[in-house]
């Protein structure tokens, strides 16, 4: 696991928490595989987004923390476990999840996507029926196939998805709809994308291991503050229907459906 500090602040602060392990910081679990949201850049570093947002959020809580990696299969069991204190990693939030850890946000929204090769003969979600459908094991998207009784194989994540479509074995992949435009975008990979009419705009909240109230209470206040802040990479890209489009380094990672803290949100220029 790739670690990095990246605040200074007091030890009897951050000493208050049941940190993981022992550890005297608060360590923030991510996945690295994710971009723009969180990925490991040329230099090995975590990088993205949820990075910026999660630097962010210690320093405004003065809190000591570092990074983490781990593979999203296993990420909410070694949360429980005691690797790390919290996941930052695009993570809706659901029900059947707030079961098990806390939440803080959300802090984005996105919404369902199914994608095909481009000249494929799905075009809906009702021509899934018979096909083989890729998924993220753990996934929300994959509670929600399985649901639906499709034929489904599982994968680690987004670049074995991507890979799974271009080899044709499968018919269709779902996805969080900004994540998977931009990877194959950036790899040149064509394809048919078309959204679920049924489901609605999800939110990625921060998940905290159960009975740290204060270390989730700590963060919460640090996503409401009432002068806005906003993160290095992040500007807004435009405006339609009412709803404020944010960017990260010029890319769209959200349309802003749900409500988000307003340190995260600003209108056009």
């Amino acid at each position: 696991m790739k670690k990095l500090i990246i605040t200074t602040a007091a030890l009897a602060f951050a000493g208050s928490f049941a940190m993981a392990d022992g550890h005297s910081v608060v360590r923030l679990g991510t996945e690295g595989a994710y971009a723009p949201y969180n990925f490991i850049n040329d230099d090995g570093e975590i990088d993205g987004f949820e990075r910026e947002l999660g630097d962010e959020l210690c320093l405004r809580a003065e809190l000591t923390c570092e990074w983490v990696t781990n593979e999203w299969d296993s990420i909410i069991p070694n949360l429980v476990s005691g690797n790390y204190d919290t996941i930052i990693a695009g993570m809706s939030i659901t029900e059947e999840r707030d079961k098990i850890v806390d939440f803080v946000g959300p802090y984005y929204a996105d919404k369902r996507a199914i994608f095909t090769k481009a000249g494929s003969d799905i075009k809906s979600v009702a021509d899934l029926e018979g096909k083989t459908v890729g998924l993220t094991l753990g996934e929300t998207h994959e509670g929600w196939a399985r649901e639906k009784g499709y034929d489904i194989n599982t994968y680690k994540g987004l670049p074995e998805l991507l890979l799974e479509l271009e080899n044709g074995r499968v018919d269709a992949i779902v996805n969080d709809s900004i994540a998977a435009i931009l990877a194959m975008g950036a790899k040149g990979q064509e394809f048919a994308m078309f959204e679920d009419p049924d489901s609605a705009p999800f939110g990625a909240g921060i998940a905290i291991r159960q009975g740290n109230p204060e270390l989730a209470a700590e963060m919460q206040a640090a996503t409401h503050l009432d002068e806005p802040t906003f993160l290095r990479g992040q500007k807004a890209v435009g405006e339609s229907s009412g709803a404020t489009y944010r960017g990260y380094k010029g890319i769209i990672i959200d349309n802003n459906d749900l409500d988000v803290p307003t340190f995260l949100r600003r209108k056009a220029d």
